[in-house]
């Protein structure tokens, strides 16, 4: 007979690695929820959740303070080689967007483009017409153009999803300097 308790097991969700990505670049100070929450285009509550799931993933600890911070290695490991399996990449059809892969820093600088049309996050407010990848979550976009080294730190991750060999090598090497402490 099976055991009538369900799988307490946890799951990441996909804008739970934007929250940490967004923390990595936090020296020191970590922002409030509602902040997070504002800048990244979650509700607070989303944000906190983001957070709780990360601690149990081990990916995030409370500080003395109470605060979370960020355990760098394991988010730098999980970034490098596992967070592609956890969120592939999903592809769609031609659309306006924000340009991400090696149409978009800091890839672009290092290799030369194909010349097919380039990898967009779809986005009603984009000035590029590209074939659709899809973000970690809709809101992405977003958060990245208010902030432009979280775009480029998930330009990197599209990268290690979607990208070519020689474009995930690159962003292995990037994201292995951005996210070491």
């Amino acid at each position: 007979m099976a055991n009538s308790k369900s799988n307490e097991q946890i799951a990441l969700k996909p804008q739970d690695l934007v929250v940490l990505l967004r923390l990595s670049l936090e020296a020191e100070s970590m922002p409030t929820y509602a902040a997070l929450g504002l800048e990244l285009g979650l509700a607070a509550s989303k944000v906190h959740a983001s957070l709780v799931r990360a601690q149990q993933a081990q990916l995030v600890f409370k500080d003395a303070d109470g605060k979370p911070r960020i355990v760098r290695e394991a988010l730098r490991q999980f970034v490098v080689f596992g967070a592609r399996y956890a969120f592939p990449a999903v592809r769609g059809e031609v659309t306006r967007g924000l340009p991400t892969l090696y149409a978009a820093s800091p890839i672009k600088e290092k290799i030369l483009a194909p010349s097919e049309l380039p990898p967009v996050w779809p986005d009603k407010n984009g000035t590029v017409r590209g074939m659709a990848l899809y973000p970690l979550y809709p809101n992405v976009p977003y958060a990245a153009q208010g902030n432009p080294a979280l775009y480029e730190l998930l330009v990197l991750f599209d990268a290690l999803r979607a990208g070519s060999a020689r474009e995930r090598t690159l962003a292995q090497d990037l994201l292995n300097e951005r996210l070491s402490a």
